[in-house]
């Protein structure tokens, strides 16, 4: 069986990419969260978790050993060089653990879920890119909903990744997510179509 070609889905906080990578997933086609993968590295036990603690210090780690997310996200973007570290010490082992699993991805095409697929660079990896739009209102009152972090928290978030038109000159495809859940999965339906004629993900 041939290797199943790779699509990027990226998308800014709170336009739904989760929403439109489960869609993909309904239908059959695997799928990796570059997020996840982010999780995964810094699992207690791995080595990345131990050189986190190293430079912040014991407050990063939860009283269970896991890494507190929150208090390391203040000291990161509080300090852009603290972010810089941090993003060389995870981006190679992040991209290591996505490509074993495209390695071995079974479906037609896998997808790469990723909010900093074209500011990490990951876009030269993937054969196509699918871009999951709403207007910059919608994304900041779902990822207030969803999220339960400040404004000001979720605007430097929103800062360090690309701006929605910027964004947009990436893809190859653009799914509108201002909609329902059924809109979206009805576009998620007719793009896998589309998808499952492409060999390579090139029309």
């Amino acid at each position: 069986m041939s290797k199943p070609w790779v699509l990027g889905l990226t998308g800014g906080i709170g336009s739904g990419k989760s929403a439109a990578a489960d869609a993909f997933v309904e239908l059959g086609i695997e799928a990796i969260d570059a997020d996840h993968a982010a999780r995964w590295v810094v699992e207690p036990g791995r080595p990345a978790l131990e050189h986190i603690v190293e430079r912040f210090g014991a407050d990063v780690l939860q009283a269970d050993g896991q890494l507190n997310r929150a208090v390391l996200r203040e000291h990161i973007f509080a300090e852009p060089e603290q972010r810089q570290w941090l993003e060389r010490l995870l981006h190679p082992l992040i991209r290591a653990e996505i490509d074993q699993f495209l390695a071995a991805a079974q479906s037609p095409y896998a997808i790469l879920v990723s909010p900093l697929l074209v500011e990490s660079g990951q876009h030269e990896v993937v054969q196509r890119v699918l871009v999951v739009d709403v207007p910059t209102e919608v994304q900041l009152e779902r990822a207030l909903q969803r999220d339960q972090v400040s404004e000001a928290q979720l605007r430097a978030i929103m800062q360090v990744q690309l701006k929605r038109d910027e964004r947009l000159k990436y893809a190859d495809d653009v799914l509108c997510n201002a909609a329902d859940k059924a809109a979206l999965q009805r576009e998620v339906a007719r793009l896998h179509e589309y998808y499952l004629t492409l060999k390579g993900g090139r029309a």
